[in-house]
């Protein structure tokens, strides 16, 4: 990618207004929420920008904004973290609001009628999007890809760079060309229709309407790909013609606001570095689905409100710390363990399967790539981090996971602060540098027996040996 990733669309102010309701109202039965806090994020395509520039990307955010307080609180959360190029909203800057108790939304208000409408846009918009190396339009309906400045700037990159259109029914349709286009089901099959008018027959609803819709669309839009997000049950590619490409999605819980815009985000960033399509939209599944087990965006409120930067995907971790609170509140015993976990064998299991007993829950502080690189060679490892995580996540014996590129897990223990940290017998007289932070805070070190014979390194060179 030659340029920065643009980021094109309309921008929101979304805000989480979270508190707990106990008991009803006296005069209607509705929840009184108390102990209320606001939590504002960037919403649309300033959510999209923000999750972009949080991967270390160069972002530019084309917008139009209004001269009002609800833009300047966004050009505020934004600014740390990417270019903001705006142009005039006509009318008040759009603000949704979700009344939470908990994780429960009780009630959304929609304020702000604000539009993009035709007119001049600045040399800096013009130059901010002819400069692009890969765009992404996120588009909520409030004009910004009508204005014909706008429509023509983006007619004349297609095809030149990849373009990414994530749609809205109020919206419009994509430039000739664009490389993907990402609806959610619902939007998809709306879409077709509207596009199809008396031609369009309907496709019924499941995978076959799925693939129906992205292919009609593919056509009618003149694009290279469809990939309808079926939320819990993944994404499905399909182009004018061919077998439609389903990437299914992990089992995950959590709030799934911002997730499309998660997924449109991660397709971007993998064709601004040459992907493929396939590997766009399977890149895509995984990191909504991560996005929505961390906690979406309001977790992503919850860091802005503390004046964080928005999570890397090396740290979006809260679900190991969330299962150290939650023990912790329970008056439980937060057990940890940890190592390079590569080529998983029978020894590891047998200590994992002893360290869970030991406590309520189990975290598993894995090296990454980099880390076991200086550790055990330019060889090693054999399995990249994402994988040993997921296997490692698949024992019903390990409850999280957590990932860190020191060469000891000190730092990352010094904000988990597990009850008892455990390690091999192989360690038995030999120094530990990580037991001195453990037990600075009150905690404990335990070694266990390990299954004698199994290694990792007797595990490869038995398997060199086989190949020669």
């Amino acid at each position: 990618m030659s340029g920065p990733l643009v980021v094109l669309g309309d921008v929101l102010l979304d805000v989480d207004i979270v508190g707990a309701a106990g008991r009803l109202c006296p005069d209607a039965p509705v929840p009184v929420i108390e102990q209320a806090v606001e939590r504002p994020r960037p919403g649309g395509a300033g959510l999209a920008a923000l999750l972009a520039a949080a991967d270390g990307r160069e972002v530019t955010l084309v917008t139009a904004l209004a001269d009002d307080d609800p833009a300047h609180r966004l050009r505020a959360m934004l600014a740390p973290h990417l270019e903001v190029v705006a142009f005039h909203l006509n009318g008040g800057t759009p603000r949704k609001m979700r009344i939470r108790s908990g994780s429960q939304s009780v009630a959304r208000l929609d304020v702000g009628e604000g539009e993009a409408v035709d007119g001049p846009v600045g040399p800096a918009v013009t130059e901010a999007v002819q400069n692009a190396g890969t765009v992404l339009v996120s588009d909520y309906g409030r004009g910004v890809t009508r204005h014909r400045v706008i429509r023509d700037l983006l007619a004349g990159l297609a095809g030149e760079v990849p373009v990414v259109w994530d749609p809205h029914p109020r919206g419009e349709p994509p430039v000739p060309g664009t490389r993907l286009v990402t609806p959610n089901e619902g939007e998809a099959h709306r879409l077709a229709a509207a596009e199809g008018s008396q031609e369009w027959e309907g496709a019924g609803t499941g995978l076959p309407a799925a693939a129906h819709s992205a292919r009609f669309l593919a056509a009618a839009w003149d694009v290279e790909g469809v990939a309808v997000t079926l939320g819990a049950n993944g994404a499905l590619l399909s182009g004018r013609t061919g077998v439609p490409y389903l990437v299914p999605a992990e089992p995950v819980t959590g709030d799934a606001c911002g997730a499309g815009d998660s997924f449109a985000t991660r397709a971007a960033q993998v064709l601004a570095d040459g992907g493929r399509l396939t590997e766009a939209v399977s890149a895509a599944v995984r990191h909504a689905t991560e996005f929505v087990g961390a906690g979406g965006a309001s977790a992503l409120a919850t860091r802005l409100a503390r004046g964080d930067s928005p999570p890397a995907p090396s740290e979006r971790t809260a679900d190991a710390f969330e299962v150290a609170e939650r023990v912790r509140r329970g008056g439980g015993t937060v057990v940890a363990t940890g190592g390079c976990f590569d080529l998983l064998h029978a020894g590891h299991v047998r200590l994992l399967e002893q360290a869970r007993r030991l406590g309520d829950c189990l975290v598993v502080c894995v090296n990454s790539d980099a880390s076991v690189r200086r550790r055990k060679g330019p060889t090693r490892p054999v399995s990249t981090v994402a994988d040993r995580v997921r296997v490692l996540e698949a024992l019903s014996d390990v409850d999280a996971a957590l990932v860190f590129d020191e060469d000891t897990p000190g730092p990352l223990l010094e904000r988990l602060r597990p009850d008892v940290w455990v390690k091999g017998a192989d360690y038995a007289g030999a120094p530990l540098p990580e037991a001195g932070t453990v037990r600075a805070y009150g905690g404990e070190v335990v070694l266990l027996p390990l299954l004698e014979g199994r290694s990792t390194t007797r595990l490869l060179s038995s398997a060199k040996g086989i190949g020669t």
